[in-house]
């Protein structure tokens, strides 16, 4: 089932967000990820959050900032289950348009979105890693 978040979520979705960062990105040094973890914790709740919870287990979540996706979270042993493509189809049945950033070498995520029709639009060098993105879009008709 697919919810709205509710603040008593908040550890679980941190930790969804700090074991899925570490997993999907181990390009990405692990100091990064736990010098944002608090900054990240503190704007969760301003971000409009989604969670899939299953049998009062949250497996995954979607965080969104107006139209863009902040990340779809899905913990490891409940990836490639289709979790979070219903947390994407929820989603895309609100918005007309999304847009999102991957990093280059996350290229499970960049298939999948891609799978979901969305564009690389064009790539940067994001500032505090260093690792390049692709920023993608996907607009509902197209």
């Amino acid at each position: 089932m697919i919810r709205d978040f509710k603040i008593q979520d908040i550890d679980r979705i941190m930790e969804l967000w700090l074991d899925t960062n570490r997993l999907a990105h181990d390009f990405i040094n692990d100091e990064y990820w736990q010098k944002s973890y608090e900054p990240v914790k503190a704007m969760m709740p301003k971000a409009t959050i989604y969670v899939y919870e299953e049998d009062k287990v949250i497996k995954g979540f979607v965080g969104l900032m107006d139209n863009y996706i902040a990340g779809i979270f899905i913990a490891q042993s409940y990836q490639s289950k289709g979790i979070g493509k219903q947390l994407l189809d929820y989603v895309k049945n609100k918005k007309t348009m999304l847009s999102l950033s991957v990093y280059k070498k996350n290229k499970q995520a960049i298939q999948f979105y891609l799978r979901e029709n969305f564009k690389i639009i064009d790539e940067r060098i994001e500032e505090t890693t260093g690792e390049i993105e692709f920023n993608m879009n996907w607009i509902k008709g197209e």
